[in-house]
């Protein structure tokens, strides 16, 4: 199971936001290549990356900066973020980002999801961000009339590498992980699953590494790190 650090992006620094909420931002750091360097040095063998700035508007906005990131480490990136089209994609993923991550057009253009896919066996995920029981998107900022788990098994054939699940609220609150919408995902789909939102001490990382053998194949770790209730090379250790 892996244990993926994040990196969200707004206005050129490492932020989280509470919720979602871009009005409840905490600023951790102002050099973000400074920041996936440290990951990098701590044991990850996977980073997360999210242009916050992006998904709000629906473009890259923090492209130059990513690219630049993901030159300065020799472990994957994944991207997520204001990527809405079929370039954007191909610009990142020949800019030595690893793989791509698709939220809303995987619900309001699901045969771009197909298509990507198609063309980039491997390196297309999708973020599966839920309120409640409902997805959201546009950087969580809206609400689809559509059920996670019917997005999920829209999603099954689409020919994607994984689907990334996010509890919007449990993301960025230091609250723990909540595991029932989790395992009903895991029985609903057979993808690759990677948990966001949440886990802050090893006890999370404990709690989820029984659903490994379910489908979960990594968690997300944000806030938890950067405020020290967990450190990464000891949540690598419990993991593996």
């Amino acid at each position: 199971m892996l244990v993926i650090p994040a990196i969200d992006l707004k206005d050129g620094r490492c932020v989280r936001l509470y919720q979602g909420d871009y009005a409840r931002e905490t600023v951790y750091g102002e050099d973000p290549v400074a920041q996936i360097r440290t990951f990098e040095a701590h044991g990850a063998s996977k980073i997360h990356i999210v242009d916050l700035s992006g998904a709000k508007e629906g473009r890259p906005v923090h492209f130059e900066l990513i690219v630049k990131m993901a030159g300065a480490v020799k472990v994957p990136v994944e991207v997520g973020g204001g990527i809405r089209d079929l370039s954007t994609v191909e610009r990142y993923l020949a800019s030595g980002v690893a793989q791509v991550i698709l939220g809303t057009v995987a619900c309001r253009n699901p045969e771009l999801v197909k298509e990507a896919a198609r063309r980039f066996p491997g390196r297309i995920l999708v973020s599966l961000d839920v309120r409640g029981e409902r997805v959201a998107v546009s950087g969580w900022t809206e609400a689809e009339d559509l059920h996670y788990l019917d997005l999920a098994r829209r999603l099954e054939d689409a020919g994607i590498a994984g689907l990334i699940f996010t509890e919007i609220e449990r993301d960025g609150t230091g609250q723990g992980v909540y595991t029932e919408r989790l395992e009903r995902l895991l029985e609903t789909v057979d993808l690759p699953v990677v948990l966001a939102g949440g886990v802050s001490t090893l006890e999370d990382i404990r709690r989820l590494k029984p659903l490994e053998g379910k489908g979960l194949a990594g968690v997300i770790v944000g806030r938890a790190l950067y405020e020290g209730t967990l450190k990464l090379t000891e949540a690598l250790e419990v993991a593996a």
